[in-house]
């Protein structure tokens, strides 16, 4: 009641209010002064007072807050909503579309948000979109190898600054990121650019086309995985695996043709599960995170240079932390083995010259 807790909140329970005016009144009637019994009780004068006049009218209890506005909502309307949900919602099921509907129908012509508060109130849920049935991720083919330079990831990202996007390629084992394009439009002409430039780069362009034999790119151009599998069988595996999502530019017949050419096959991620290539998400999020100022470039020239200078520190300079904090290319290189297993091999000979170093000093101070 305020003896203990601290003034009276600005709003509170008619009861409330009323045990309040009977302790003023029982302390006013053996002497105290209403400025004294509000004090110790936390409440203003001015609420007293106002509280009084309200009791002499029997409105202690405060009305409900909004008033009574007068573009309020109709009975009838109420009723047309809910009856509206009854008939629409399973087939709209949000209550945006709802709203639409009854203005549609020409039945009710009310704001999305008045349809939701509506059916809230009624205690009405709309049913909302059904849930897509799980589809299982496709394994990668048995014939991949888990080394550098058998399995690539690539795809696309936007600049919206410079008005570019840009289209990256990266080794999954070693995270080497391998090469970028940067262009004003996404296509099959960037992947084919893009893939040439890595093959170049990776020194494989004359393996691609030793590898390229005309039963390799015969399946590989089909799209058939069991087809594939057959080449694999007969001796001609494909010189490495392209993972991506289904982007029209990665689905379309030019880029399946163009990488058959170079015995390239391809692995798609599941729709709407970026998780599936996980890699080159992983490696745009990282770029523009610790490269900020790449995405407050404006002209297209300087965001070509900049993105070629992120991509040498981060191929040689980054640790990364998946690869057991050595950069990419000591992974593509070979060398990651060694430096993992150099920095075990010092942690425990660090271990071993502490606690040698500490059985000394306390034979030394032994008296």
């Amino acid at each position: 009641m305020g003896l203990s807790a601290g003034p009276v909140p600005a709003r509170v329970d008619g009861r409330v209010k009323a045990g309040l005016l009977e302790l003023l009144d029982s302390a006013l009637s053996v002497g105290w002064s209403t400025r004294r019994a509000a004090g110790l009780l936390g409440v203003d004068l001015d609420r007293v007072a106002r509280w009084r006049g309200r009791q002499r009218q029997d409105r202690l209890t405060d009305a409900r807050p909004g008033g009574a506005p007068v573009h309020g909502l109709l009975d009838w309307e109420r009723a047309t909503i809910v009856n509206l949900f009854g008939a629409w919602g399973s087939i709209d099921r949000s209550h945006r579309k709802l709203a639409h509907r009854g203005s549609r129908l020409g039945l009710v012509h009310v704001s999305e948000s008045t349809v939701l508060r509506v059916l809230t109130a009624e205690g009405l849920a709309l049913p909302g979109n059904p849930a897509r049935d799980p589809v299982p991720r496709r394994p990668f083919p048995d014939w991949l190898e888990w080394k550098p330079g058998r399995v690539w990831a690539y795809d696309f990202t936007h600049f919206t600054r410079a008005r570019r996007c840009a289209v990256a390629i990266m080794d999954l084992v070693s995270r080497k990121w391998i090469t970028t394009l940067v262009s004003a439009e996404e296509s099959s002409t960037q992947v084919e650019v893009a893939f040439l430039q890595a093959l170049r780069v990776e020194d494989l362009l004359d393996v691609a086309d030793a590898a390229a034999t005309a039963a390799l790119r015969a399946a590989i151009a089909t799209g058939d995985r069991d087809a594939l599998a057959d080449a694999v069988t007969a001796g001609t595996p494909p010189l490495l695996l392209a993972v991506s999502d289904n982007g029209p530019q990665m689905r379309s017949h030019t880029t399946r043709e163009f990488l058959a050419g170079v015995a390239i096959a391809q692995h798609f991620g599941r729709p709407h599960t970026p998780t599936d290539q996980a890699w080159i998400e992983s490696l745009f999020g990282h770029v523009k995170t610790e490269w900020p100022h790449l995405e407050k470039i404006i002209d297209a020239g300087t965001l070509d240079a900049e993105l070629a200078h992120a991509r040498i520190e981060y191929n040689t300079i980054r640790l990364h932390a998946s690869l057991g904090y050595v950069t990419p290319d000591d992974e593509h290189n070979g060398r990651g083995d060694a430096l993992r297993l150099a920095r075990r091999d010092g942690l425990d000979r660090a271990r071993a010259e502490r606690i040698a170093y500490r059985q000394t000093q306390n034979r030394n101070n032994q008296p």
